[in-house]
């Protein structure tokens, strides 16, 4: 199975995705950050990334859009997994590289479905 980094600040945010993710058998790598994202996905280049976008330091937005534009980490898929629901800040997310964008709370299904249509290419 995959190997996913899930980047939120939320513990239950990030204790439901990994429960989620773990029960159909895929590895999770976590960060509590964008700029810890970007380390950590430079260092392991997982499978995909699940990106929350409000956090502090460096927000989704940002990190996803050094993960895309750097050689080393561009074609590591990025999912933005926000609250963030207006249509700007989708269109926003898909313009830094995002290849998709799902609103919280997200349902186990479309979770996966999401992530192997990413992971599939």
């Amino acid at each position: 199975m995959a190997r996913v980094l899930i980047v939120d600040d939320s513990p239950t945010e990030m204790y439901k995705l990994t429960a989620m993710l773990e029960k159909h058998g895929h590895v999770v790598l976590k960060a509590e950050n964008g700029a810890d994202g970007v380390a950590i996905a430079r260092q392991e280049k997982p499978d995909a990334v699940l990106m929350d976008i409000v956090m502090p330091g460096l927000n989704g937005f940002q990190a996803t859009r050094q993960l895309t534009k750097d050689a080393e980490t561009s074609h590591i898929p990025v999912i933005i997994v926000t609250t963030k629901d207006q249509e700007t800040d989708k269109v926003w997310g898909k313009r830094q590289g995002a290849k998709d964008y799902l609103t919280k709370p997200v349902d186990e299904a479309t979770l996966l479905k999401t992530l192997n249509a990413v992971l599939a290419g």
